[in-house]
């Protein structure tokens, strides 16, 4: 079992010191997919004067943009970094980049973007386009601080998560959360790639990860061992609903997800076919008439 984190005080718009150079502003746009918001990290000392970074603006909102302002007033924001391009994390970039005059920084938005037919409510920012284009090893550094890019694509093809070395904590974007298991969507979403790059977050040994939505995780090994568990173990449920013969993804969900809420049944399906995309290539399981959301699948 995933020892899931849920227990997080919530009040939107109010700057709340979360360690020595940590302060956390959160958004008020809860939902099934943002759990209490999404919550925007200022990374530096919290006096006048000092120099500091802010990761993932967060949704087009004037009332957290505002809060934002407020927060970091007499300070100099020197990086706006943003972990992926989900309209929950990326679009209050801009404006806020440039109401305080730092660039924005950030992977390469991605060629294709989500189309999840009402699946998701993160689909991508269309607009978005920072202004240095980061592709994970860039290291930044500020007044008492020193942030590392790391490029861990999955959830999003150009998601990308950052260190604060003097924590030795991470910044873990939709990568990894302590509420919930993260949603890998196809077509941008990769589970491959997702594996691999939690294999790369496990071995570096952090302290504390800090998701944009929810608390963090303050005992990251063992919940990072159980994520990486769960995954194979759903992979492993996917190959057994397929030895009873081939199976569209939308049979599948119910029996698999029958302790999810079913509103959430849609997105589940497509973490399915992100599964099922990697055995594909893998050369386990077979699409007819090919690997698309509504194939029927059968092992290979």
């Amino acid at each position: 079992m995933i020892p899931f984190v849920r227990e997080l005080d919530v009040a939107y718009g109010r700057a709340d010191p979360v360690s020595p150079l940590i302060r956390r502003v959160i958004a008020a746009n809860p939902g099934p997919f943002t759990f209490t918001g999404t919550g925007t990290y200022i990374v530096g000392r919290a006096g006048a004067g000092a120099c500091v970074a802010v990761i993932d603006p967060g949704p087009p909102d004037e009332a957290h943009l505002n809060a934002l302002l407020a927060a970091v007033e007499g300070q100099t924001v020197s990086h706006v970094l943003v972990t992926h391009t989900h309209r929950d994390h990326s679009p209050l970039a801009r404006p806020f980049a440039t109401a305080v005059g730092a660039p924005v920084l950030a992977a390469r938005p991605p060629a294709r973007v989500i189309h999840a037919s009402g699946a998701l409510d993160e689909e991508d920012d269309e607009t978005f386009a920072p202004d240095v284009v980061l592709t994970g090893g860039e290291v930044l550094d500020g007044d008492g601080w020193t942030i590392e890019a790391m490029a861990t694509p999955g959830h999003a093809s150009n998601h990308m998560a950052f260190v604060l070395r003097e924590e030795n904590a991470l910044f873990s974007g939709d990568h990894v959360m302590g509420w919930s298991t993260t949603v890998v969507a196809p077509p941008d979403g990769d589970m491959a790639a997702y594996m691999a790059s939690l294999d790369a977050v496990i071995a570096r040994d952090f302290s504390t990860l800090w998701p944009t939505h929810g608390a963090p995780v303050t005992e990251p090994g063992p919940f990072l061992e159980a994520y990486r568990a769960h995954r194979l173990e759903r992979e492993a449920q996917v190959l057994a609903q397929l030895a009873g013969g081939p199976r569209r993804i939308m049979d599948m969900v119910p029996g698999l997800y029958a302790a999810v809420d079913s509103r959430l049944w849609p997105a589940a399906g497509l973490s399915v076919w992100a599964h099922l995309i990697a055995l594909e290539r893998g050369g386990r399981v077979r699409a007819t008439p090919e690997p698309g959301i509504s194939a029927v699948w059968s092992l290979a």
